[in-house]
């Protein structure tokens, strides 16, 4: 929530209306003469209320409840565009205050997508970016938006939305523009490493596999980062056909995780390695593999409960002793994939439905 550190008669004004007060009501919330919420409103930016006063401002802030704090930021940010003249120098950009505000929503939206709460994350996302112009953000609003950015790009893959104009591709695209300008080779890096996942998705598989051949040993990146190229790598593959290989590759990521001790990557690791061993015909191990990732991973996540039916829908698909038993795991995917706006998933398991049916014959549900 919004912070100010040093209050205004703009501040005290946007606190006023926020919380829906007259200027008498509002007055004696604080304690104070109306003439003296009077005074503040008429002079703005040009006058500061007592030590005291800001003391017993900050208090009102603080206990105003989330919409009201939502109100005040925002009455705050169209209030200061004609008044920025008088409050801070021409050409800095946003407030500290709003800055901070920034960054704590950013870990809300990462939050938000963790839980597939797609319609939060796009609001708290697009009111920072289409709050400022680029030309007037300095480093830390750069990078602010930079990171608004590649979320909008999570957000639209998760979504099932790669390519285009108003796609995850874009916004990728974006962000490693800024973050190019900024210097910051790890961020560059991670960017290379989400575009080289959208290229995947998008069907492009050995283009993929060789970009995260590449990324699976850029110093840029962090352990975890290579890591998870090098499960990429063996993805890429399994879904070329190159089963075996495939295993190989993603069994090293696998010991990657043990030794980062990172379990959510390692169950989806071994899910990984449980669609390589049922493409190779290994169901035996296909399963003992995917039992594995369903005790170990992360189920508070709709995503990952997909990912996971999704998986073992497709093993239990491939034996006729347990078809029915895959259709019912692949029905639960479905209802959860539909309820949470998960397109791609639900692709991917429209195309597991196909094959299946090219294998054995048409299948209910």
């Amino acid at each position: 929530m919004a912070t100010v550190h040093h209050w205004t008669g703009l501040e005290t004004r946007a606190l006023r209306l926020a919380l829906r007060l007259s200027v008498r009501a509002f007055a004696e919330h604080l304690g104070v003469a109306v003439a003296t919420v009077s005074k503040w409103e008429s002079k703005r930016a040009g006058t500061a209320p007592r030590p005291d006063t800001q003391a017993m401002l900050d208090t009102a802030l603080g206990r105003a409840d989330a919409p009201a704090h939502l109100r005040f930021e925002t009455l705050l940010s169209e209030m200061a565009s004609p008044a920025r003249h008088l409050a801070q120098p021409a050409g800095t950009g946003p407030r500290l205050w709003e800055y901070e505000s920034w960054a704590e929503d950013l870990d809300r939206v990462g939050v938000a997508l963790s839980r597939q709460k797609f319609t939060f994350a796009d609001s708290l996302l697009n009111r920072w970016l289409v709050r400022f112009e680029v030309r007037e953000l300095d480093d830390k609003g750069l990078y602010l938006f930079a990171r608004s950015t590649a979320l909008l790009g999570d957000l639209k893959r998760d979504q099932g939305c790669l390519l285009g104009p108003l796609s995850a591709q874009h916004s990728y695209a974006g962000a490693r523009e800024v973050f190019g300008q900024l210097g910051i080779p790890r961020r560059i890096a991670q960017l290379d490493l989400s575009l080289a996942v959208v290229t995947e998705m998008s069907g492009k598989l050995e283009i993929a596999a060789r970009q995260y051949e590449t990324l699976a040993v850029d110093d840029r990146l962090s352990r975890r980062d290579r890591a998870r190229a090098r499960l990429w790598v063996g993805t890429a593959l399994s879904k070329n056909g190159r089963h075996d290989y495939a295993t190989h590759v993603m069994r090293a990521a696998i010991r990657d995780f043990e030794d980062l001790t990172e379990p959510d990557d390692w169950s989806v690791a071994h899910q990984k390695v449980a669609l390589a061993r049922r493409g190779a015909g290994d169901l035996d191990q296909a399963l003992h593999l995917i039992d594995v990732a369903r005790g170990s991973g992360n189920t508070d996540s709709p995503m990952e409960r997909v990912r996971l039916d999704t998986a073992h829908g497709h093993i239990l698909l491939s034996d006729a002793a347990t078809r029915d038993d895959g259709l019912r795991v692949l029905d639960q995917a479905t209802s959860t994939a539909a309820q949470y706006g998960l397109v791609h998933q639900l692709r991917s398991i429209e195309g597991v439905r196909a094959m299946s049916e090219g294998a054995a014959g048409p299948l209910r549900g």
